[in-house]
């Protein structure tokens, strides 16, 4: 049964769809970002400084640490943003939720009020025919 509320309630179940859509790219972006952090810092701990060799070597090496904290921090920051856009996501996901909730109660009401309406109007018709049939019967007899 339409109400006026069903068109609201059609478009707020696209939002919480969209909503939710979202919510599960942050958290796969999340996952990306934690394991991407993994593998910088397991990269960190495999490189070594050389303790003997040239200058050059040792700044080679210094340098090459250097960047792979560099990337370790970078991915870090991308984790941090991505768990804050999934934040924000799951807070969004639960106001399109009770969004449509409230609309979808609202429709409830409203059909649960049309029929009560409706039973209330054929139970008057059901009186007034129930009414003349006896009269109907009473003038026969």
């Amino acid at each position: 049964m339409k109400t006026r509320f069903t068109p609201l309630v059609i478009i707020k179940k696209n939002s919480m769809d969209t909503s939710e859509r979202e919510l599960q790219r942050a958290n796969a972006d999340v996952t990306r970002a934690q394991k991407a952090l993994d593998e910088a810092l397991a990269t960190l701990n495999m490189l070594e400084l050389p303790f003997s060799g040239s200058v050059s070597d040792l700044l080679q090496g210094r340098t090459l640490i250097e960047s792979a904290r560099a990337f370790v921090d970078k991915n870090r920051e991308w984790l941090l943003f991505a768990q804050t856009q999934r934040d924000f996501a799951q807070t969004a996901l639960k106001e399109t939720m009770m969004e449509f909730e409230k609309f979808k109660y609202l429709e409830a009401q409203e059909i649960q009020a049309a029929l009560k309406k409706e039973k209330l109007a054929q139970a008057k018709e059901l009186d007034e025919i129930a009414g003349q049939a006896f009269f109907r019967n009473k003038e026969v007899l």
